[in-house]
């Protein structure tokens, strides 16, 4: 009975980020089977559903991942971040020694041998964004110098996006420079300072793209694809083919054309292509919306939160959740060089959905209100509470009923 009366505390927030969770997790076993399949066929391994049964295994290991977080990791996640970050950085590190890390299209950035491969980066994606949180959380003045926020936080950030454009891994690098920036402004940084490290961060982006002709190949291309489009602006093309061929409705589930040998990465970092092919524009629509259910109620579940860190936690969690799927629908729709990054959730990736389904547990014990009370008073962050009068409102009740109720006790409602 405890256990019921437990669910049915829970907050809107959970029940959101849950569902649309789960909503993204079957589409996009859908997905990955209708854009692999074809290929998979043609290409002489006989097994249409190989794709389809690795990301079922992996999602149900993550899922299995997410429901341990949810419960236990609020109370383990400060402790084990700082060796977390050092695993995140000696495996990404290890990635680059020869004959132990695998290449796959000229990049690096995996270790293992076979069908069981893992990506660092990804582990050191989240590690960076968790080791932010509770830097940020133990220091709150430090958003107020420039040089205080340099010196431990900045530095290792740096360092992680040197290794990562070693691989090289420039889509990753910058999902990590765009959450760390979203987190920091949910930490009430000064705006003049973040204009700095803006400006500093996209004048470093355009000397690395300058100095590697790939990256500037791939600049040109989505300024004007179409000037190319047999090499470099051959995938963005193709993505819009398959797009502007779906319509409003789509071709139909299964139907697509362009996942047959003509979209490269159709089942991984280009399924948003695909979708706008089979379900069309009502398609790409319906995951723009799981993506803004999510961001609405990680948000909301941040500005509920009890005390600094749990705020920040649920902020970065799901800024990195929406920078990634931000940086993935640009690519596809043309509005931004390709970079790699597959779409979370949906896009075939073992490490990247486990990471990130990791990561959406402890999103999930912040919105079930698992986390102990550890202040007197309730922290307020003006980013977040939204506005000066934002901490004497009503939030529907949920300050003194049921969140209330599953703050007060370690291990309430966090299930």
């Amino acid at each position: 009975m405890s256990s019921i009366r437990a669910r049915r505390q829970r907050p809107i927030e959970y029940s959101i980020l849950y569902s649309a969770t789960l909503c993204m997790l079957a589409l996009g076993a859908v997905m990955v089977y209708s854009a692999s399949s074809a290929e998979s066929l043609l290409n002489g391994s006989q097994d249409p559903s190989f794709y389809l049964r690795r990301y079922v295994v992996f999602g149900l290991a993550g899922l299995f991942v997410l429901h341990v977080a949810s419960r236990y990791g609020l109370e383990l996640v400060e402790r084990v971040t700082p060796p977390l970050l050092l695993a995140g950085f000696l495996l990404t590190a290890a990635v680059m020694v020869p004959g132990v890390g695998v290449t796959v299209n000229g990049a690096t950035r995996w270790l293992g041998a076979g069908p069981l491969q893992f990506q660092p980066s990804e582990l050191l994606k989240l590690a960076l964004v968790l080791y932010a949180v509770r830097l940020l959380a133990a220091r709150p003045d430090s958003v107020l110098r420039l040089v205080d926020l340099v010196r431990p936080l900045l530095l290792v950030v740096g360092a992680a996006c040197t290794l990562l454009m070693a691989q090289p891994d420039m889509g990753t690098s910058l999902v990590i420079c765009f959450a760390i920036g979203a987190l920091l402004i949910a930490a009430d940084t000064p705006l003049r300072h973040l204009g700095t490290m803006g400006g500093s961060l996209a004048g470093l982006a355009l000397i690395l793209t300058a100095i590697e002709p790939y990256r500037m190949a791939r600049l040109t291309a989505f300024l004007d694809p179409f000037a190319d489009a047999e090499n470099t602006g051959f995938q963005t093309v193709q993505a819009l083919t398959a797009i502007g061929s779906g319509g409003l409705l789509g071709v139909g589930l299964g139907e697509s054309v362009q996942k047959i040998f003509y979209l490269p990465e159709a089942h991984t970092d280009m399924i948003l292509a695909i979708i706008g092919e089979e379900l069309g524009l009502l398609g790409i629509l319906a995951v723009a919306v799981l993506y803004g259910m999510i961001g609405y109620a990680g948000l909301r579940a941040a500005k509920a939160a009890v005390d600094r860190y749990s705020k920040l936690l649920a902020a970065g969690i799901t800024s990195l959740i929406l920078c990634q799927a931000t940086l993935n629908f640009f690519a596809v729709l043309g509005m931004a060089p390709l970079t790699g990054v597959p779409l979370p959730f949906i896009s075939y990736g073992a490490t990247n959905l486990v990471v990130l389904l990791a990561g959406m547990g402890l999103l999930l014990g912040v919105a079930g209100g698992g986390r102990v009370r550890r202040e007197q008073a309730r922290p307020r962050l003006r980013a977040i509470e939204g506005g000066g009068r934002a901490e004497g409102r009503d939030r529907g009740g949920r300050d003194g009923g049921a969140r209330g109720a599953g703050a007060g006790r370690r291990g309430g409602a966090r299930g």
